[in-house]
């Protein structure tokens, strides 16, 4: 079954450590509207292969990130799922996310969600702290980010999943254990936990570079990563994912599509699709997106992938998970000799205490999780 994931790319305030496309500039925000509803009609013969002709496509997920969602009025995100509901078949029963920032779940806001078919809320609250806050340029306030919590289960959102991060300079291995408690002690089901990183070009690099602002330690980043792993585990959440714990039948089934390598449609400015030995991307401009199709063009760039680029990506993405790389498939798909290649190269990692074989699977242990690019890199296919 497919997924859709749709970019929505305004937000309120610019966060400093973030390099995704988004502008602060709402001008365009009527108009981007009209053009994603415009994409949906254009792409919707990109699953045409998964279904039987005439029918519907079934969607197993939908994902509406950004950005920030939740800045939308409602009557806008209600007329993109009925832009959707006129190519695709979802129902209660699929996956339908939504990203929202803790200062735009007001209680008529999210009352006015619950009639769309919303069914899963992903609040961005990053920390319980105001000082980290600040160092990250995030608008909320701790109280704000409490409050949303509560209302989004009043109203009746009772899949949530919740984002924090840690490794920021202002953030004690204390506090750290604090945050992590709030949304337990909450019962939310699913958390996302990311490492603060400093990429190139965002106001954090820059502030870093000229001494405004405390750099980012990577011995905080890996201690506040392991004492994260016994007490989530602790609490009955499974450590699915490199950044992502769930409870029992919580898990993100929208991330897990691209962590297995199945077929996923992204509209909007910057989101990339992909199917079996095929990728596209959209243009990671706004202004750009809204003219190409206004003009009936799609803004898109495309590859057809080669076995060893198929094979790295799934190499990438699955040992970022809890079930590891599985050999039988790399066999299936890529050749006896190919999985032959990799166990060899895996054996080095296995030595090393960073990689486990679990009968026909290569997992990586928790110290591994740390370095999941880095080992996946060191085993890609090279031709």
């Amino acid at each position: 079954m497919a997924g859709i994931y749709i970019h929505i790319p305004f937000c309120r305030q610019a966060c400093s450590y973030c390099n995704f496309h988004f502008s602060v500039s709402r001008r365009q925000q009527g108009v981007l509207v009209e053009s994603l509803l415009k994409e949906i009609r254009m792409s919707c013969d990109f699953f045409d292969q998964q279904s039987p002709a005439g029918e519907a496509i079934p969607l197993n997920t939908i994902y509406v990130g950004g950005g920030t969602p939740s800045l939308l009025p409602v009557s806008d995100i209600i007329r993109i799922f009925e832009a959707l509901s006129a190519h695709y078949a979802f129902d209660h029963n699929t996956e339908i996310s939504l990203e929202a920032n803790p200062d735009d779940l007001s209680r008529e806001k999210l009352k006015a969600l619950r009639q769309t078919p919303v069914n899963r809320l992903s609040i961005g609250v990053q920390s319980f702290h105001l000082p980290d806050l600040r160092y990250m340029n995030r608008l909320h306030t701790p109280q704000q980010a409490v409050g949303s919590l509560h209302e989004a289960m009043a109203a009746g959102f009772d899949n949530l999943t919740v984002d924090l991060i840690y490794g920021t300079p202002t953030l004690s291995d204390a506090l750290w254990e604090e945050n992590l408690m709030q949304l337990i002690g909450l019962g939310i089901p699913h958390i996302s936990a990311y490492a603060l990183t400093v990429e190139e070009k965002t106001p954090l690099h820059y502030l870093i570079r000229k001494g405004r602002a405390a750099p980012v330690e990577d011995e905080q980043t890996a201690r506040q990563y392991r004492m994260m792993l016994p007490l989530m585990e602790s609490r009955g959440y499974a450590h699915y994912e490199v950044s992502s714990f769930g409870l029992p039948g919580r898990f993100s089934r929208h991330n897990l599509a691209y962590w297995t390598g199945r077929p996923y449609l992204g509209i909007g400015p910057s989101a990339h699709s992909y199917k079996p030995g095929f990728r596209c991307w959209n243009i990671a401009n706004t202004t750009a997106y809204i003219r190409d199709i206004g003009q009936g063009v799609l803004p898109r760039q495309s590859e057809m992938l080669t076995a060893a680029q198929s094979f790295d990506e799934y190499l990438m993405t699955s040992l970022r998970t809890m079930w590891g790389c599985d050999l039988d498939r790399v066999e299936a798909l890529w050749g006896k000799t190919r999985r032959e290649a990799l166990e060899k190269e895996a054996a080095r990692h296995i030595a090393g205490g960073l990689m486990e074989r679990r009968a026909d699977h290569l997992v990586l242990n928790s110290q591994g999780m740390l370095f999941a690019d880095g080992i996946a890199a060191d085993m890609f296919w090279v031709s």
